[in-house]
């Protein structure tokens, strides 16, 4: 028995099974706990790809359950976080109104991207739209941003409904929008033809240092201003 032809496949399971577990704690608002098996399924979901690739064994099984299980960790998950800001709810109560249900446009936004990936070419090597683990991590971040931010102005402008409304939708378009997103792959260590690369994560450490929670929406919201930036430079 190949048992190597069937790690992807499990840490692939692992990513759905971290997704469900924060679903679970998403329904207890408990959004740190959730957050963290978010990031853990992402991280499994990183390698299994990493190691499918690695060992020869890539196939459309893995494909799809490598979708499915995304579905949940980087689909029903941020939307289900999205419900749950948008109705105002920091404890476990009962969602009055149907206003908060919008948060799963997020949802249907990951899901069309998630299909268009797997027939989509030209993503082999960067990204066309915001993948959606990074849009995962910005949702996902943000009722940590709300309850533990310092600055208080911030935490209400983030909580209000129009905001995150606005979020919702700038989120579901930035995640299947044709932005060319500059790759984070660094292939050989060259500070010349990588430079925007290092950059870009040196400068991510260092928020995340020193912002904690809050540099997480930073990072993406940066990553995707350099990528057009990057862009507009590179036509001219």
């Amino acid at each position: 028995m190949n048992i190597k032809k069937h790690i992807p496949n499990f840490l692939t399971l692992l990513n759905l099974f971290c997704g469900c577990i924060a679903i679970v704690f998403i329904s207890d608002c408990r959004f740190d706990l959730a957050f963290y098996f978010v990031c853990l399924g992402i991280f499994f979901d990183f390698f299994d790809g990493f190691f499918a690739r690695k060992f020869g064994v890539s196939g459309p099984l893995g494909v799809q359950l490598d979708s499915l299980a995304d579905m949940v960790t980087s689909g029903v998950a941020p939307g289900f976080t999205m419900v749950y800001l948008l109705s105002g709810k920091y404890i476990h109560t009962p969602i009055d109104g149907y206003l908060p249900y919008l948060g799963f446009i997020i949802t249907l936004g990951a899901c069309y991207r998630l299909a268009n990936f797997n027939i989509d070419t030209r993503q082999s090597d960067s990204f066309i739209g915001l993948p959606t683990p990074a849009n995962t991590l910005f949702i996902m971040s943000l009722p940590l941003v709300i309850n533990e931010c310092q600055f208080l102005a911030l935490s209400e402008i983030l909580s209000a409904k129009l905001v995150l409304l606005a979020i919702t939708l700038l989120s579901a378009y930035v995640m299947n929008a044709e932005i060319p997103l500059f790759s984070l792959k660094i292939k050989n260590f060259s500070v010349q033809k990588y430079k925007l690369q290092i950059g870009f994560l040196v400068a991510s450490i260092l928020m995340i240092i020193t912002l904690q929670y809050l540099a997480i929406p930073l990072i993406i919201m940066t990553y995707v201003l350099l990528s057009v930036l990057n862009n507009k430079l590179a036509k001219k």
